[in-house]
């Protein structure tokens, strides 16, 4: 999985892994952080995430159009700097006024204008390091390496967003509303550390840059690049665009993981958690599980004794450790509403060698769906993670009813944290499915004078399914019945497989 790769998607993904923790960590509490501290409404809240993550994934275009014409090298360190400054404002405790609305405001554009600049053409510069002949049949599994690598920041976000907040109410006595600051100023350190990597082992991934704004330039590595008639130009943006419309609903649907599936941890969930459950929301027993998964690859797919042993080692140590932390435990422990959204990260983590060796051997076999087919896929397991959803919550009250026999101390009925676990597992199968492939899927097929405006309209598209995230928050403060809400985003992902496989022909030819 990972031999043959160029040297410089490890500098790209392990500077892309330090943003997205700082993201992460800030993301895991936010919309729990706009009810808190200015007490808005969820409808409200989840209207306020819902712009900020459109903005996150419709700046990019910009981003993308700006490192078409001046450098993409230039774009990337400019986003870092400006998402440093929106992040610094935001760890800034002012209350719940005015003022305090302003810079959550002004906050939220740096933080969306910054990543514009930065998540797309950091993507697209991983693109180019597979534009060479030697790299070329990597570019999926590529991808795949270098999302695994976000995940992994993501991984561990809500944890260190948890304990952050925990450590500053208890060591310097700041109030719940204050403590959320904490956690958005761990963003601005993480950027530090990606800022640093990025630099450091610039050597890696230079040979990108130096052509850029160069027309006609030539590509890395002594790459061929295929000159398009406008024909075929026309051909492979209308097929991208189709693409776009389709992941539009898939990130509409996957993006309640920080609003209507948080609320439902918040609110319809077991609080409280022992035995065996309770190891999974200590990230450390997911690591060694991570550990486990690769010490495994290891014994299968390394040709030395050296790498057998090693991967024997790494999956003994592992499940020592596992069964040490399962002996020592000891009662119940409280569930909080952010943790759960460490189990995709670490399922992309976890199964990104799965993926990969799954496709390779089909690659074999001459049997790998294409790319576009794999999104098609994609959409039909994410309808099935929402269907899964519809019948664990039958039977329980609507959304308004069981926060108010919550305030009263009615006790209403709650489910296992196992339905959340599970959701979350069916969607990062989708997930691995849609998103590295979908974006190996425009580098390789957007015309080569457009890749920054193809890769930002990718970015675009995520963004008006982000604004549709909104769509069933409204829903949930409406009152409507969770089976409806559920119901809602299994069926747009139903219709949107439909429509990829009815259009399969036509994106399979241009991905050729």
């Amino acid at each position: 999985m990972f031999e043959g790769q160029p040297k410089g998607l490890y500098a790209l993904a392990l500077a892309n892994t330090g943003e997205r923790f700082g993201y992460y960590t800030m993301l895991a509490v936010f919309i729990l952080y706009l009810q808190a501290n200015f007490g808005f409404a969820t409808g409200t809240a989840s209207g306020i995430y819902s712009t900020f993550l459109m903005m996150v994934y419709f700046l990019p275009v910009i981003g993308g159009i700006a490192a078409d014409r001046f450098g993409f090298g230039k774009m990337v360190t400019s986003g870092i700097i400006i998402m440093f400054i929106g992040y610094m404002l935001l760890s800034i405790p002012l209350g719940a006024g005015t003022p305090a609305i302003a810079a959550l405001c002004m906050a939220l554009v740096l933080i969306g204008l910054g990543t514009g600049l930065f998540k797309g053409n950091l993507q697209v510069m991983v693109g180019k390091l597979y534009d060479a002949p030697q790299y070329a049949d990597k570019r999926d599994s590529g991808f795949s390496l270098f999302y695994m690598a976000i995940n992994i920041g993501a991984m561990f976000a809500p944890t260190a967003a948890i304990k952050i907040m925990e450590w500053a109410q208890a060591s310097l006595g700041v109030s719940e509303e204050e403590s959320y600051h904490y956690a958005f100023a761990v963003a601005c350190a993480s950027l530090i550390v990606s800022i640093a990597i990025y630099y450091i082992f610039s050597g890696t991934y230079k040979h990108v840059l130096v052509n850029e704004g160069k027309k006609g330039a030539a590509a890395a590595d002594g790459a061929q690049v295929k000159e398009l008639s406008k024909a075929e130009t026309k051909e492979r943006i209308v097929c991208l665009c189709l693409v776009f419309a389709v992941v539009i609903f898939f990130w509409m649907a996957f993006h309640q993981n920080g609003n209507t599936l948080t609320l439902f941890a918040r609110d319809y969930t077991q609080t409280m958690s022992e035995g065996l459950q309770s190891m999974a929301f200590d990230v450390t027993n997911l690591v060694a599980v991570i550990f486990i998964v690769y010490g495994l690859f290891g014994i299968v797919q390394s040709t030395t004794a050296r790498g057998k042993g090693i991967g024997a080692a790494l999956t003994l140590l592992a499940v020592v450790f596992l069964v040490y932390k399962y002996m020592s435990l000891e009662g119940s422990i409280e569930v909080k509403a952010p943790i759960f959204q460490q189990f995709n990260p670490c399922y992309v983590v976890a199964l990104t060698p799965v993926s990969v060796a799954l496709f390779s051997w089909l690659n074999k076999k001459k049997k790998e769906p294409s790319s576009p087919r794999k999104i098609g896929l994609g959409m039909l397991v994410a309808a099935l993670a929402f269907c899964i959803m519809i019948v664990g919550s039958m039977g329980l009250l609507d959304p308004i009813d069981q926060a108010a026999a919550i305030e009263n101390n009615q006790n209403p009925a709650r489910v296992s944290a196992n339905l959340l676990i599970t959701t979350y597992l069916v969607l990062t199968f989708a997930e691995l499915l849609l998103s590295p492939i979908g974006i190996s899927f425009v580098t390789k097929v957007a015309p080569p004078k457009y890749a920054g405006l193809m890769m930002g309209l990718w970015f675009a598209a995520t963004a008006i399914g982000n604004q549709l995230v909104m769509i069933p928050g409204f829903l949930w403060g409406w009152n409507v019945s969770l089976p409806v809400i559920w119901g809602v985003l299994a069926g747009i992902c139903l219709l949107s497989a439909l429509f990829i496989f009815s259009i399969i022909k036509k994106l399979d030819k241009v991905s050729e």
